[in-house]
């Protein structure tokens, strides 16, 4: 579960930058919000192995 908190935790920091793109234009964050797309989306694929192997393990 603590995986999940960290996801959670880390959505919730990019939201200044989200607002500062997408509202404002400032391209600088743009950058800083495409970069930590591919962080959230390791941070899935992380997720995703651990549950996998964890259903294995019961199976």
């Amino acid at each position: 579960m603590g995986k999940f908190e960290q996801l959670r935790d880390f959505v919730a920091s990019l939201e200044a930058d989200f607002h500062k793109f997408y509202e404002k234009g400032n391209k600088a964050a743009g950058t800083r919000v495409r970069k930590a797309m591919q962080e959230l989306k390791q941070m899935a694929q992380d997720i995703r192995v651990d549950i996998q192997e964890r259903k294995n393990q019961d199976a």
